[in-house]
């Protein structure tokens, strides 16, 4: 069983930045794609981003160019640098870590507003 504990969200005006962080129990962390997906009110969960192992990445159409996923495996962290934030951006944003099974955190409210 994995645990996976998201922060970082929050309230942002349009064109603001957010940083997303997800720390995740597991001493295997290397092993597993990580990534990131959203949901926003009434629509169905969504694709943000991924990242291999060893850094490959994948991006939602929606969001490439102005967010970035990174990982730390020392620290078993996975990033979201999300930039240039607009509303349809507002969501409420998922961890997730995938090998044999995959793993969702909480969530953590992300909301961009004026």
């Amino acid at each position: 069983q994995v645990q996976l504990m998201e922060s970082g969200g929050g309230l942002v005006q349009p064109g603001g930045s957010l940083r997303l962080s997800c720390k995740a129990s597991t001493n295997t962390f290397n092993y597993y794609v990580m990534g990131w997906y959203r949901q926003a009110p009434g629509k169905e969960r969504e694709l943000v981003a991924t990242i291999t192992g060893g850094g490959s990445t994948n991006y939602a159409g929606s969001v490439k160019g102005r967010f970035t996923i990174t990982r730390d495996n020392l620290a078993r962290t996975v990033f979201l640098q999300m930039n240039s934030l607009k509303a349809d951006d507002t969501a409420v944003y998922y961890c997730t870590a995938r090998r044999f099974t995959d793993y969702w955190g909480q969530g953590t409210q992300v909301t961009v507003s004026s």
